[in-house]
């Protein structure tokens, strides 16, 4: 089944922008950039929404929930009841603490992990959306805050390593418009044999 819609989770406002927690809409921003696509403010789904045309795949869809994070379900539902989107037509990109900065992961299943933007989804959604988890991790210093750490922003060093490694990320998510979930998990979740090879060196 092909993707639909592409959802970045992340706060609204000013306060809020460039902060770890906002990563979804940071890759959302630059995906429609890419596309030259447009944002339009759309209130009865609470919601910034851009509409991309793909040619003979059809229209897809890009929204940034203007509720706050544990709210962003409603406008996700709303939209998806709307236009009778199911789960699996729908990609959520978010931030992940349990992977390292500018990793990436594609999950299709399982429980929100402790963030509440994805527990919203799956309240007004239901689960089966394919979830395209960005690495924010690990939390440093180690005893800092989580919401001081999620809400904090990253240091000039770790927004340059996110510059840098944005069009990766943009073609993972291309991958979810051209391939099947499968093959995309394949490839994305697949470590690099680099990974292997410095991880197995600090065991030594």
């Amino acid at each position: 089944m092909s993707i639909r819609l592409i959802v970045g989770l992340g706060n609204p406002g000013r306060e809020y922008a460039d902060t770890r927690h906002n990563i979804g809409f940071v890759v959302a921003d630059a995906f429609v950039r890419a596309r030259e696509g447009a944002w339009m403010r759309r209130r009865e789904f609470e919601a910034d929404v851009a509409k991309i045309t793909q040619g003979a795949r059809g229209d897809l869809f890009v929204l940034k929930p203007q509720t706050f994070m544990n709210e962003s379900g409603r406008a996700v539902g709303a939209f998806c009841r709307f236009f009778r989107f199911v789960p699996e037509e729908v990609v959520v990109v978010y931030d992940e603490l349990n992977l390292d900065l500018g990793a990436t992961k594609l999950s299709i299943s399982g429980s929100a992990g402790g963030h509440n933007g994805v527990q919203s989804v799956l309240t007004h959604l239901g689960d089966g959306f394919r979830r395209y988890r960005l690495g924010i991790g690990p939390r440093q210093p180690p005893g800092i805050d989580l919401k001081d750490y999620v809400l904090g922003r990253f240091t000039p060093e770790q927004q340059t390593t996110l510059t840098q490694l944005l069009p990766a990320t943009l073609s993972g998510l291309d991958l979810l418009l051209t391939q099947d979930v499968a093959a995309a998990m394949n490839r994305l979740n697949r470590r690099p044999p680099s990974d292997d090879r410095n991880r197995h060196q600090e065991e030594l």
